[in-house]
């Protein structure tokens, strides 16, 4: 199997897919203006005590102030809040941590008002976004991720993922990490650490420990409340350090920052592999090169197609998700039992994508065309579950009830992505009617003249449904060649899979939208 990662920036958002075997599996989208991402880190100020809910609300910025539980300081508080105080006094030297000594453990059953007072500092992690009118979550348990390894300061111990099942190797790796980590610094390996040498758990390790040095410096050094001092690492970074495997052949990206940050990561775990990272510099929009925007189209949506005429619905409601399989045009066939297993089985791979696409969390019942064979039935079962290996979400899923049905239960990774898969029409905007369509290419070329001969923009790219694109190319003397000898040859034309039909847009040299709609278009 090859894994390719392509990323998409735009201004205002940055979408990543994963594909594996050029299949689109993953699809994550964050706007550019996205802060207060979890895993950063602030110091920030208590704004007001709540003794009722023994919890407080902290200022790290955002216009809500974020929520800090009792339960989520963490025993360690004391120590980490002593530490702080230090670091804070002393803007000269930043003390060690395997230095400090550590202060008894906080009880589970305390008040916070006992530790915290209003307008104290205090660093804390936000483990939770923002979510409509709520403030981000918080902990004063802090923690950084690397690919093989989490740090975790002010804790001591050694835990390894229990996804590691061979007993060797745990204990391999616990009486590696504990001779070679500081004092006071506890860590959690990662299954992806199975098998590594000592060197390349050090090397994480003495980075995370970086970062946490760099960190307190910002705390040393702070002259406002609240300050970030440390921020976690972008989405497709991120990404990468929790997917990246040898089979990673293509990383794509049309950035040039994030290009260079992805190398960055990619040359720091795996040197060799320093050379699959690509810029990306084609005409066509990154994800309509790569088929991804197609896949998006036929992806998402209530009905989903998948091979010989099969389809299944899925349905969201408020207490779980329904997936409904049928054949489609395939009922006619002389073997019925044949035909429900084969579709059956297909509907089992097509489901397995879209819980790791969508991310469907919680309940998901699924209704399989009914089997008569008890082995068939197995043979589904042992299907979906071959399939649902490669999720990284928890997952449990149960055989066929009597009636047909598969029960999966699926941990929520991050909010269901639901898109849109319908078109908006551009140039009715829902009225109904539009102008006619055999003179939409005039109304191009009268903003082409208009571009040239009065804002005197003579290189520039107008994208177009690609229909339209096929249009405006054809013949030996096509449309985008007149234009080109009338208007000048800083014309280009460019098909983009994601508008609708008689949709475009005008982009300048620099990439930056030229808004050439008229008053009338809308």
């Amino acid at each position: 199997m090859t894994n390719e990662l392509v990323v998409d920036v735009k201004p205002k958002e940055v979408s990543i897919a994963l594909l594996e075997d050029n299949q689109l599996v993953e699809l994550q989208k964050e706007g550019n203006n996205t802060a207060f991402n979890v895993g950063n880190i602030y110091l920030g100020r208590v704004k007001k005590l709540m003794p009722g809910l023994n919890a407080c609300f902290v200022d790290v910025g955002y216009e809500k102030e974020a929520f800090l539980h009792y339960l989520d300081l963490g025993p360690k508080f004391s120590s980490i809040d002593k530490y702080v105080k230090q670091t804070l006094n002393d803007k000269k030297r930043l003390p060690q941590l395997s230095k400090v000594l550590n202060l008894p453990d906080l009880p589970k059953e305390g008040s916070i008002a006992e530790h915290l007072t209003v307008g104290q500092e205090v660093v804390v992690q936000i483990v939770k976004e923002p979510i409509s009118t709520k403030g981000p979550r918080l902990t004063s348990e802090l923690s950084f991720a690397g690919r093989y390894l989490v740090l975790m300061p002010f804790d001591d111990k050694v835990s390894v993922s229990q996804k590691i099942k061979s007993s060797e190797e745990r204990a391999r790796l616990k009486q590696l990490l504990m001779s070679i980590k500081p004092k006071n610094f506890g860590v959690i390996v990662r299954t992806v650490a199975e098998g590594k040498r000592v060197a390349e758990l050090d090397g994480e390790l003495k980075v995370l420990i970086k970062r946490w040095e760099d960190a307190m410096t910002k705390v040393q050094k702070a002259t406002k409340y609240p300050t970030l001092i440390y921020e976690e690492t972008s989405r497709a970074v991120g990404m990468i350090r929790d997917l990246f495997n040898p089979d990673f052949e293509h990383i794509y990206v049309n950035d040039e920052a994030e290009f260079n940050e992805i190398k960055d990561y990619v040359t720091l775990i795996a040197p060799e592999k320093a050379g699959i990272v690509k810029l990306y510099q084609g005409e066509l929009p990154i994800f309509d090169n790569f088929g991804v925007t197609k896949q998006i189209k036929s992806s998402f949506g209530r009905t989903i197609s998948y091979k010989n005429g099969a389809y299944m619905i899925i349905e969201h409601t408020e207490a779980l998700h329904v997936v409904d399989v049928n054949s489609g045009n395939r009922t006619k066939t002389d073997n019925q039992e044949t035909t429900a297993l084969e579709v059956n089985l297909g509907a089992a791979d097509e489901l397995a994508r879209q819980l790791r696409l969508r991310d469907m969390g919680g309940i998901i019942v699924v209704d399989f065309i009914d089997m008569s064979l008890a082995e068939d039935r197995q043979k589904l079962y042992e299907r979906m579950c071959q399939n649902m290996q490669k999720d990284r979400a928890r997952h449990k899923i149960l055989p066929l009830s009597k009636f047909g049905l598969m029960q999966i239960t699926r941990q929520r990774v991050r909010p269901v992505l639901d898109i849109d898969t319908s078109e908006t029409c551009p140039t009715c905007f829902g009225k109904g009617k539009i102008r006619p369509s055999i003179l939409f290419t005039d109304q191009l070329e009268s903003k082409i003249d208009y571009l040239v001969n009065k804002l005197k923009i003579t290189k520039f790219s107008l994208h177009v449904h690609p229909y339209v694109s096929a249009f405006v190319n054809k013949g030996l003397l096509s449309l985008k060649r007149q234009w080109q000898m009338k208007y000048g040859f800083g014309i280009r034309i460019v098909p983009n899979q994601s508008f609708a039909f008689l949709q475009y847009k005008f982009y300048d040299r620099s990439g930056e939208e030229i808004d050439m709609k008229e008053k009338n278009d809308v």
